[in-house]
């Protein structure tokens, strides 16, 4: 287990009991009653930390490298996934995987950005950040879903657009802009779940949906609070200041209706009980995918945009 700055207290407690299992595996000595202790302390360490994480602690638990990526929601929740690939213009992106599959029986496609969990696949899907023909793969997906009339789920998990000098030459802001208008254009529906870290146009990209959910301990915003820092303190020592004025926590999102649930994670994050937390997104996007059945197409989009031409209104009355 990676333990994180602010859970050593865990971390130390776990070590304990670690230590105790290996002495009991070595003899006779029966230690289950002071195991038993050491893990209710764990588990009440966990319950007092999660419950009060400052904004910059969600930063690092967004990014926790032991938290399910978009791949393991695709195996653990789309049976009969058939992955489908380039954006037949340039290249083919692995940044930004998709393709067609069942959810809860029902054929959807399914789009997501792809961090990787060790550094082979983190080189090889480029750390989640795609470049513009990862944006047009998305729109050839979503164009695909329109003529189908399939439901669309992405899974939002990047730091931001690939900042390349290779991607700006071939459009990338243009890319990000044209995929979120084929959000906006298409007459199927679209739920959204922001599983770790929503960076800048490079999430919303593919998170300009009919519903948008995040877990519990993920962040989306504009910029990272590092960038942010650098902006405006000139230096990234200052990025706690940052996540606290950035309001990025899932919390803060609901609050201000640029997002419509928060998906609860067990106790210690999503990377302590990944197969719990992907289980609570299943349910959570069947239960936005149902309250969208039945709606036609031209009312699908028109409730959409308006949804995105209205954020940004609550509270300013």
């Amino acid at each position: 287990m990676h333990f994180l700055e602010f859970e050593k207290p865990i971390a130390e407690l776990e070590g304990k009991i670690e230590e105790l299992r290996h002495l009991s595996d070595g003899g006779d000595l029966n230690i289950a009653d002071e195991v038993k202790k050491l893990q209710d302390k764990v588990e009440k360490q966990l319950r007092a930390t999660y419950a009060k994480l400052t904004p910059a602690q969600k930063v690092q638990v967004a990014r926790h490298p032991n938290r399910p990526h978009c791949l393991d929601y695709i195996r653990a929740l789309i049976t009969d996934f058939t992955p489908l690939a380039g954006d037949r213009l340039f290249a083919e992106d692995r940044a930004i995987v998709g393709g067609l599959g069942r959810f809860k029986g029902r054929s959807c496609v399914v789009i997501g950005q792809e961090k990787g969990n060790d550094t082979e696949s983190r080189v090889r899907h480029n750390f989640g950040m795609a470049k513009p023909e990862g944006y047009r793969k998305a729109q050839r997906l979503l164009q695909m879903a329109d003529r189908f009339g399939l439901p669309v789920i992405t899974l939002v998990d990047t730091a931001g657009a690939f900042p390349g000098v290779s991607a700006e030459e071939r459009g990338q802001a243009e890319a990000i802009a044209k995929s979120i208008e084929t959000c906006l254009r298409v007459k199927v529906p679209i739920v959204s779940a922001v599983i770790g870290e929503g960076g800048s146009g490079g999430a919303i990209a593919i998170a300009t949906a009919d519903r948008v959910m995040m877990l519990e301990h993920a962040i989306y915003s504009v910029i990272s609070p590092e960038g942010c820092a650098s902006i405006l303190w000139r230096s990234a020592a200052n990025a706690a200041d940052a996540a606290q004025a950035l309001r990025l926590t899932a919390q803060d999102l609901k609050e201000l209706g640029v997002i419509d649930r928060i998906v609860n994670e067990p106790i210690g994050g999503a990377h302590r009980q990944r197969e719990e937390t992907m289980q609570h997104l299943g349910n959570a996007i069947e239960d936005a995918l149902e309250s969208l059945r039945g709606q036609d197409g031209a009312t699908l989009r028109l409730n959409r945009r308006q949804k995105f031409l209205d954020m940004g209104q609550k509270g300013l009355s």
